[in-house]
């Protein structure tokens, strides 16, 4: 198993950096404007949005660009989900465990972090699959994308391998980070892992928030805000705030099935005991997750209105 996670964690750096290496290419390119649109391109310093048509997308033996894109997204969703769920209520059971001095919450954190770890390895595997099927498959969208966002590209790269680092430190260190002092580095370093998971998120949310609502862009497309701009556009915080609300529900139901499936396969009453206890806890943390996320998604679709009344109404299914 040990094996395994470390195999898949080297694909994870190793797409890390060669996305460090291939970006600089997308960065130094820019699609050829038209005639009309050079001088303010020039002026801005980005080039404007590409006019592409059927032809100018690649195809890989007939397949449809979009199902695999979606595929890969979707994968990459999940498990980006509850990789960053789970460490906030890691942290939080184990701040609980080294207040209480119970060895159990101490106990059922380490088996949580555990269920995370092979979720992260597979992660950077989908993550990576999609980020070069995006590429591969829609060169010209990642080329204007990548232009404006070039600085958070580059620092998601290496918040990417940090995470990575604390990540295996928090875990591979944890039975020997216990105790007095110990114990306060060990939690400082699960609060920086959610610091940096956060971060992570935070920064994805902005590339698609910026195709939904895009900040400091002309009707031809052309560019002409600063990076913070393009981040901090009308949908980053609300989107933010729901996925957060959203990752924390969806792992704690992921762990609450994995506590069931092992309380079944459970051959001892203590086990039993225990996996029903982990069951609980999960299922109560998802819950708790639950109750305002309604709210949240209404904030999320109100300003999605508030932007484009027709992109709200195509987010409720049309007009039928």
């Amino acid at each position: 198993m040990k094996d395994m996670v470390l195999h898949r964690n080297g694909i994870g750096w190793a797409f890390a950096l060669a996305l460090l290496l291939v970006l600089p290419a997308f960065v130094s390119a820019s699609p050829a404007p038209e005639a009309e649109l050079v001088a303010e391109s020039v002026a801005s310093g980005f080039p404007p949005a590409p006019q592409l048509e059927a032809k100018d997308y690649p195809q890989i033996a007939g397949l449809n660009s979009r199902i695999i894109v979606w595929v890969a997204a979707q994968l990459h969703l999940w498990l980006a989900a509850f990789v960053l769920a789970v460490p906030i209520f890691v942290f939080i059971i184990e701040a609980i465990g080294m207040k209480t001095r119970e060895k159990r919450y101490d106990d059922m954190a380490y088996e949580f972090i555990k269920i995370s770890i092979t979720a992260y390895s597979l992660t950077a595997v989908v993550g990576g699959i999609l980020a070069f099927s995006l590429f591969g498959l829609y060169p010209h969208l990642m080329q204007y994308l990548t232009t404006i966002f070039k600085e958070s590209m580059l620092s998601y790269a290496f918040l990417f391998l940090a995470e990575s680092v604390t990540l295996y430190v928090y875990y591979y260190g944890w039975h020997w980070l216990q105790g007095g002092n110990r114990k306060w580095v060990h939690l400082t370093l699960g609060l920086l892992l959610n610091a940096v998971g956060t971060l992570l998120m935070f920064l994805a949310n902005a590339w698609l928030t910026f195709m939904m609502s895009p900040a400091a862009v002309d009707a031809a497309g052309v560019f002409s805000g600063d990076t913070w701009g393009a981040i901090h556009n009308f949908l980053w915080n609300p989107i933010n705030l729901h996925r957060v609300i959203a990752n924390v529900a969806y792992g704690g139901s992921i762990v609450g099935a994995y506590a069931a499936f092992k309380f079944l396969s459970a051959t001892t009453a203590q086990e039993k005991a225990h996996y029903d206890w982990v069951g609980y806890t999960a299922n109560f943390i998802a819950i708790v997750a639950l109750l305002p996320l309604p709210f949240a998604g209404y904030y999320l679709t109100a300003e999605i209105y508030a932007y484009s009344q027709q992109m709200g109404i195509t987010l409720m299914g049309g007009v039928f």
